[in-house]
């Protein structure tokens, strides 16, 4: 399976960011907590180059806290400071100036020394679709300045806003790489809601994030969902569809002739998933 999606205001967003990255003292990329690696966007690192960077592990209260600590570990090893925060709920967010200045601290003492006063921070910050960016800003600004919705492509535009005499963060559209190459990142995306979901059949986005789901956390999903004789693992397609059955059956999700209906089942697994309400977890570990 290869994903074909590449809206027009992302190729020209890739444009505006080189456009401005030259105004630029420090790059924030926001990546989902839950599937830090498949939510990077490969061209982040050739368009940003050397800039200094924070790593914003978002939705860190939907993540599984200790994975979290894994990939946190996992970036700084590779050079990357890291910060997890809860956009929506305002968690870690106020400690983003302090943590900029920390990533340009020879910088600005060097402006210190050279008696000027030093300017506001001027951050730029990237990441894909429905990863938090405009909730960000919002909760930033303690107002809605961005738009903001549950589904990807919601902003289209760029804006500078100014948050107190600290920071001055530069918004972009989200920008999702042209081409998926790996099949798993893409059914990880669309399992977080990050693509549309159009693009992938949701039963099929459901069995594989049941073959996830019964590995690392089979426990609370047989509990969630009242399930009997949970194995410890799927070993295939059909080993997860049984278990989407099982689960439709029990949440009543029927059509006539008492047959599971498999896509309102996928819809609801998904959305107890993406609220929560399955509990904190994380559906990559690094590799």
């Amino acid at each position: 399976m290869t994903i074909q999606w590449f809206p027009g205001h992302m190729t020209r967003a890739k444009r505006q960011i080189e456009e401005k990255l030259k105004l630029i003292d420090v790059v924030f990329e926001l990546l989902d907590a839950r599937i830090p690696q498949s939510s990077r966007n490969p061209m982040i690192d050739e368009i940003t180059g050397t800039k200094p960077r924070l790593i914003l592990l978002n939705k860190a209260d939907l993540a599984d806290p200790e994975q979290t600590a894994v990939w946190s570990r996992y970036f700084r090893a590779q050079g990357h400071s890291t910060h997890a925060i809860d956009a929506n709920a305002g968690t870690g967010v106020k400690e983003l100036a302090g943590k900029a200045k920390e990533l340009l601290q020879e910088k600005i003492q060097r402006q210190i020394d050279k008696g000027m006063k030093p300017r506001p921070i001027r951050a730029l910050i990237v990441g894909i679709p429905n990863v938090g960016k405009s909730t960000l800003i919002n909760r930033l600004a303690g107002r809605n300045i961005a738009l903001t919705g549950d589904r990807p492509g919601v902003t289209k535009g760029q804006q500078w806003i100014r948050f107190g005499g600290e920071l001055e963060l530069l918004d972009t559209p989200g920008i999702l790489w042209p081409r998926f190459d790996d099949p798993v990142a893409g059914f990880r995306l669309a399992a977080t809601g990050a693509i549309k979901e159009e693009i992938l059949h949701i039963d099929e986005v459901a069995c594989f994030v049941l073959r996830i789901l019964v590995e690392r956390y089979g426990s609370v999903l047989a509990e969630r969902y009242g399930l009997e004789e949970l194995p410890s693992e799927l070993p295939d397609m059909q080993a997860a569809i049984d278990v989407l059955e099982n689960i439709g059956r029990r949440r009543g999700c029927l059509v006539s002739g008492g047959h599971v209906d498999y896509e309102k089942a996928a819809t609801l697994l998904l959305r107890d998933l993406r609220s929560g309400k399955l509990g904190r977890m994380t559906l990559e570990s690094p590799e």
